[in-house]
């Protein structure tokens, strides 16, 4: 059988390993749950009402079941997702034992490490080797999200047109929010922020990655300023993955170099003095005419929306 966790030592798990042949065993333990007779069929019931828990989360009869034979394994990938986006598993709650959870969904150990492995890959949980393992709830995917959405951008599999037009709705909203809602200690963060952006201008064409990574703060610092989490998230994840767009259909350029600039002290003026309005009307505006110089070098169609 292979291991569903890649070339991992499984004498390394810290499961429990059945005394029986896992076959000969599950074939005998099958049969007389479905014929409903025997100490089989007992075994399993007793297991579904007395499924030990991790420390710290309340016990419930019926966190899980046998798993629905026409389609097992999602059912058993299904079951213990629900339970974890459910809060009756929280962050470094161990699930119960291999040989448990085996008896509680009546599945073999290559269909439970299976859907163990699939878990993992979401970022639900994580199998530690040891005296101490087993198969732990994570906490937020917020990293793995961020992975899968951040390879998108950087392959380039969202067009410009697309990138665009959420950009431009998202940073209007959000520079309008941040305007609305800045205290003084934030206005001077976007101060400081438009500081290290003069001193690039400054330098010239040579300062223009610099530049960008001052731009990126500074939309990344209005994300913050909002105190919405969402926003800060879409932010961080789209500014951190977008500098391969600007390397394929943004060149280096004095002039863009100092708009970019006088957006952004535009901007500044407009989340100083709380005008939301205005604030998210200019950040639409810069995005809209970058969009327009990058579209204009666009030279591959398939890009296109």
């Amino acid at each position: 059988m292979i291991h569903p966790f890649g070339d991992r030592d499984i004498s390394t798990l810290d499961f429990d390993r059945p005394h029986l042949s896992d076959l000969h065993h599950e074939s005998r333990q099958l049969k007389r749950y479905h014929n409903g007779r025997g100490r089989g069929a007992c075994h399993v019931n007793k297991g579904l009402q007395q499924m030990s828990k991790p420390p710290g989360v309340n016990s419930k009869d019926s966190t899980f079941r046998v798993a629905r034979q026409s389609r097992i394994f999602q059912d058993v990938v299904d079951q213990i997702q629900e339970a974890i986006l459910s809060g009756q598993f929280q962050t470094g709650d161990r699930l119960p034992s291999e040989r448990e959870m085996r008896e509680i969904f009546h599945v073999s150990r290559g269909t439970l490490r299976e859907a163990l492995r699939v878990l993992e890959q979401k970022g639900l949980i994580e199998v530690r080797l040891g005296v101490n393992g087993g198969a732990m709830v994570k906490a937020a995917m917020v990293e793995t999200l961020t992975e899968s959405l951040g390879l998108m951008l950087r392959l380039r599999k969202i067009s410009l047109d697309h990138l665009h037009e959420f950009r431009e709705d998202i940073e209007g909203i959000v520079t309008a929010k941040a305007a609305a809602r800045a205290a003084d200690t934030d206005v001077e963060k976007l101060r400081g922020l438009l500081d290290e952006a003069e001193r690039c201008v400054a330098g010239g064409i040579a300062q223009w990655r610099a530049f960008l990574n001052v731009d990126k703060k500074f939309h990344q610092t209005l994300a913050r300023i909002t105190g919405n989490p969402i926003y800060i998230f879409i932010h961080d994840m789209v500014h951190d993955n977008i500098q391969p767009y600007y390397d394929t259909f943004l060149p280096p350029d004095e002039r863009r170099l100092e708009e970019n600039y006088q957006d952004l002290m535009d901007i500044f003026a407009a989340v100083k003095s709380r005008d939301a309005e205005r604030a998210g009307d200019l950040a639409r505006k810069h995005i809209w005419r970058f969009n327009e110089y990058m579209t204009g070098r666009q030279g591959d169609s398939s890009l296109k929306r």
